[in-house]
């Protein structure tokens, strides 16, 4: 059964989300601020946390920060904060999606759902494919990176990002196509999130991510992955 952390300082939206959330048996804790969130998530290793970032204690940013120092569990964030730089702020800092208020019940679990199969394990196909670059090494089965003779840590999201641009042996792919892959098929116009997650994947992965070797952009269209 799926583990939801609710983190929010509105009783009101915390009540509604724990009564839809438990109709479609999941399992739910919640906290009202980001102290109780960092406990509680150590305590109860939620699959999953739906996080507002208008927390009494400490902005909602830091709490992203101190789940990702300790776990690549999918965050996404709630909250009336419209800003575009707002979002990238949360998304750089390790959020996964982001929905602002007010919103639909609908949307929200829709978008819940996305997240928890990008964090899903690998199955047990026969997919097999490791495909090595001169600075790291992709297993596509095991969904890991390796770089120098180590793993490197990647969020469900960044992961998937990187799977798609792999599969897609060297050709374009397109924005849209990306958006909807990763995130969803509501998705297709958020390309704040694709600079935001590329720009990641390029600091983890390249030896010079100004000037990347392997995860390439092609301006206005898309993006490719070359050996």
């Amino acid at each position: 059964m799926t583990r939801v952390l609710v983190v929010d300082d509105d009783p009101a939206i915390v009540r509604a989300l724990v009564i839809n959330l438990k109709a479609r048996s999941y399992e739910v804790d919640s906290a009202h601020d980001g102290a109780a969130a960092l406990r509680t998530a150590a305590e109860h290793h939620p699959d999953v946390v739906v996080l507002d970032l208008g927390l009494p204690d400490m902005d909602g940013v830091e709490v992203i920060r101190g789940l990702r120092g300790r776990t690549r569990v999918p965050i996404l964030v709630l909250s009336a904060r419209h800003a575009s730089d707002e979002k990238v702020q949360a998304l750089d800092a390790g959020a996964d999606d982001y929905v602002t208020k007010p919103f639909g019940m609908d949307e929200l679990l829709a978008r819940l759902r996305a997240a928890v199969r990008r964090a899903e394990p690998a199955g047990d196909g026969g997919d097999d494919t490791l495909v090595e670059t001169d600075e790291f090494t992709v297993d596509l089965a095991a969904k890991k990176v390796n770089r120098g003779g180590k793993d490197v840590r990647l969020t469900p999201t960044e992961w998937h990002l990187l799977e798609v641009l792999v599969r897609g042996g060297g050709r374009l792919v397109a924005q849209k196509r990306l958006l909807r892959e990763v995130w969803g098929p509501s998705y297709g116009t958020e390309t704040n999130y694709l600079r935001v997650y590329m720009a990641q994947l390029r600091r983890k992965l390249e030896a010079d991510p100004s000037h990347p070797r392997h995860l390439i952009t092609e301006p206005g269209m898309g993006y490719r992955f070359e050996k």
